[in-house]
């Protein structure tokens, strides 16, 4: 990207006055690894300036929560990588309020200081997201925080933007990360970084039927493959990725995983001078902590400290087990089929919006969105993921998820390929057959289209 908007830049000019303006000041961020990206990168920026802040990461934003901004005491408040969805009610507020956000837009500020990719033509599910925003504001306060460009990456990553390549204001950080040293692209695999025994064992991006999460079954490919177990991914020869690239590859095909999948698995990595880590492993850090309900030494690891990244070290590694024995669960169960999506119940494991873009790359029938619910408390909170070749045909999961949600009297909202919501406990049932008319309605008029 040769040169930012100059309405996005104005922006960011007019959000670091307010910033600068202040004393205390307010985040509210999302829980999950762009959130806390997020809150790490405005944290740290904030921390330069002199400012006294508090951070408060929310798992979404619904209406008990906006009552809580609504509450809070200080001077100037930024909400990231969330408020799409309530920008009115924001803009009620007296306190001065910036918006960092890149979901759907649903409105447009009128009080509020809002800067969101799609305000400038821009996609913020595939080319800009919350701590892109973050990083962008950071450095409109200081040309100092561009190494803070690291931190961004993870967020990236987390929200995986970086998946068919870069694009939009991605770009524009790729560009100065790499000139000024502090981001390398380098060649993906197939094949997870690390311990092969280990990586492939926890690994679940790619999901390997028999086996991601079994011990024999990853002492057998690696045997197939004429690969000693202490081996890790640097220590292999040409000839020894050649051969695990391929017999990974067949037992994806022989699943179901689509060639599209595979060539996202073998995305580009993002290493990050300062870390000694790739932008994916600083992404699942920060993603287990903010989800095992320690955000704030998450917000701590991203910003540096190291006790906290140990920590983070533990959480993702202890993290990794639940989830691939979650996964096998899952695809030992198998999904319920709607007649327009498919679904799962996901109360007694948690990780339910990870569960759900697992198995909708790698289990789940491909031409339809996959829909996950964790029941454990009300309101019932929903994750939604499809695939791009479903957006083709019409479906828009941001819309959906939004339209189904507030037909039984809850909210929902997020990107067209990937999109979230709660409803009442007692509205579930009701919520599926209103969100099944709704995606048929979306897939007939994409034919008409």
């Amino acid at each position: 990207m040769d040169e930012l908007p100059p309405k996005l830049l104005s922006t960011l000019s007019q959000a670091a006055d307010l910033v600068r303006g202040h004393r205390f000041i307010q985040v509210f961020s999302h829980f999950d690894a762009d959130g806390v990206s997020s809150a790490a990168i405005l944290a740290k920026a904030l921390m330069r300036e002199g400012k006294e802040f508090r951070v408060t990461l929310f798992t979404t934003l619904n209406d008990y929560n906006m009552n809580v901004i609504r509450s809070t005491k200080a001077d100037c408040i930024i909400v990231s990588d969330l408020g799409a969805s309530y920008i009115d009610q924001l803009d009620e507020l007296e306190t001065p309020v910036v918006v960092l956000d890149h979901h759907t837009i649903i409105s447009e500020a009128k009080r509020v200081v809002y800067a969101n990719p799609h305000l400038y033509g821009i996609d913020g599910m595939t080319s800009g997201c919350g701590a892109t925003m973050c990083l962008l504001f950071a450095v409109t306060l200081s040309e100092s925080n561009w190494d803070l460009v690291q931190i961004a990456f993870a967020g990236i990553a987390g929200d995986r933007q970086h998946i068919n390549g870069l694009s939009g204001l991605n770009v524009h950080l790729l560009e100065e990360g790499t000139r000024r040293g502090f981001v390398t692209k380098i060649p993906g695999s197939l094949i997870p970084s690390g311990n092969l025994m280990t990586r492939l064992y926890l690994d679940t991006d790619p999901y390997i039927r028999g086996v991601s999460g079994s011990v024999e079954g990853v002492a057998k490919l690696l045997e197939d493959a004429g690969i000693p177990n202490d081996k890790s991914f640097s220590d292999l020869t040409d000839e020894e990725r050649r051969t695990l690239s391929s017999l990974i590859a067949v037992r994806m095909a022989e699943q179901g995983v689509q060639l599209s999948s595979m060539n996202e698995i073998a995305r580009d990595r993002y290493m990050l001078k300062d870390w000694s880590m790739d932008a994916e492993h600083l992404a699942s850090l920060l993603n287990s902590c903010g989800r095992s309900g320690i955000g704030g030494a998450g917000i701590a690891a991203g910003m540096g400290d190291e006790r906290c990244l140990k920590m983070a070290e533990e959480v993702d590694d202890e993290s990794a087990k639940e989830l691939v024995k979650a996964m096998r669960d899952l695809d030992e169960r198998g999904l319920t089929q709607a007649e327009h999506f498919q679904w799962f119940d996901s109360t007694d494991s948690g990780f339910t919006g990870m569960l759900c873009g697992i198995s909708m790359q790698s289990t789940a029938d491909p031409d339809k969105p996959t829909i996950g619910m964790n029941r454990s408390g009300d309101p019932v909170n929903i994750s939604s993921r499809g695939m791009w070749g479903q957006l083709d045909r019409g479906i828009d999961l941001a819309a959906a998820m939004r339209e189904a949600c507030a037909s039984v009297g809850g909210s929902g909202g997020g990107h067209k390929i990937a999109a979230g919501g709660s409803v009442p406990a007692d509205s579930v049932d009701q919520f599926l057959k209103n969100l099944d008319g709704i995606l048929a309605a979306q897939l007939e008029a994409g034919k008409k289209a």
